[in-house]
């Protein structure tokens, strides 16, 4: 990293910045919230590790971008949180966008977050969208504790473990989704109704995001196991090819799942269409049944004079008992045809 003048700027606003530097022997961590103050804590022939959280200050971006000579391109996309996960070479750096994705248990929904990495020679610098989703703590740990082959490693290989740990959290998610899925089923099989609809099409929708976010993730990882350039190893191929499969999978269980949530849109709205059926088939043989009672009551029920049976004194006993008769034998038959 080339050396420049410390930035003294009294409009910088204050911003969230970890700095972790490492070498073999060596480790500090550092919280600031300004880049003068990360600045004037760098120690030279170390890896360093930036990491900014809630990238919502341009200033601040564009002072960062000064202090490691970052493209305004660049920079341009950091601040700009609805891009594409993408990979892009520059002369002194590699910039690749992800996605990291947190599972908000209010709404059962995913959350999407864009990360950016800045991988140098002897940096990487990651602008966090928001810091719900924050998966490093666990790589935090291992560079602390001096068991992680980081510390002998150079850039690339930390590069590594950051997008492993975004990629291993996507399984994380999924296995939430799977247990919507399961709650979802248990919902259609035993009593479906408007609000479950609801919840299986945002659940649907969510996966179309789901794939929109990681499906390009894909790419990126295939030419980082194909990057011709000095700043990634040939050693560290190997990691970012496991990483690639692990992508892959991702891919294919967000594949899986959006199907069974599409699945489930059919089976409800068939659970719907039965259900309206038996409706329909029970009011049917009511009305039939009541078809020839209806016949005689208003036969028996006509203004006039002569009728067979009116004279008699059992005309109502009798009619009732045709009734009832007619009715009872119809529903019967019915239930013996096993149509009720």
């Amino acid at each position: 990293m080339p050396e420049v003048p410390v930035l003294i700027d009294s409009n910088e606003k204050n911003i969230n910045i970890e700095l972790i530097e490492y070498s073999e022997q060596f480790y500090s961590s550092v919280h600031a919230d300004s880049i003068t103050q990360i600045q004037s804590s760098m120690h030279k022939q170390t890896i360093k590790w930036i990491n900014v959280e809630e990238v919502t200050d341009n200033e601040a971006i564009s002072a960062i971008g000064e202090m490691f000579s970052i493209h305004p391109l660049t920079l341009e996309d950091i601040s700009n949180t609805d891009q594409r996960s993408k990979l892009e070479e520059y002369d002194s750096y590699i910039y690749m966008v992800l996605k990291m994705l947190s599972f908000d248990e209010k709404t059962s929904a995913p959350c999407i977050e864009q990360v950016s990495i800045i991988l140098g020679k002897d940096f990487v610098i990651t602008f966090q969208e928001g810091k719900r989703g924050d998966v490093f703590e666990n790589i935090r740990q291992k560079i602390s504790s001096g068991k992680s082959k980081a510390r002998k490693l150079q850039t690339d290989y930390l590069a590594y473990l950051i997008i492993d740990a975004i990629v291993d959290n996507y399984f994380n998610i999924l296995e939430k989704i799977e247990d919507n899925i399961e709650f979802l089923e248990e919902l259609l099989t035993d009593n479906a109704t408007g609000e479950t609809l609801k919840i299986i099409d945002r659940s649907r929708r969510d996966m179309l995001y789901l794939r929109k976010a990681v499906w390009p993730l894909r790419e990126v990882m295939s030419l980082m196991t194909h990057a011709d350039n000095d700043l990634i190893k040939k050693s560290t191929v190997l990691y970012f090819r496991d990483v690639y499969d692990h992508t892959v999978q991702v891919i294919d269980s967000i594949e899986t799942y959006r199907d069974i949530f599409s699945g489930m849109i059919d089976v409800y709205l068939s659970n719907v269409s039965n259900r309206m059926n038996q409706i329909m088939k029970v009011l049917t043989m009511i009305s039939t049944i009541f078809m020839p009672l209806s016949f005689l009551t208003g036969f028996y029920g006509m203004n006039f004079k002569y009728l067979p049976g009116l004279d008699s004194r059992l005309s109502v006993v009798l009619i009732t008992s045709i009734i009832l008769l007619i009715g009872f034998g119809m529903f019967f038959y019915f239930k013996k045809k096993k149509w009720f």
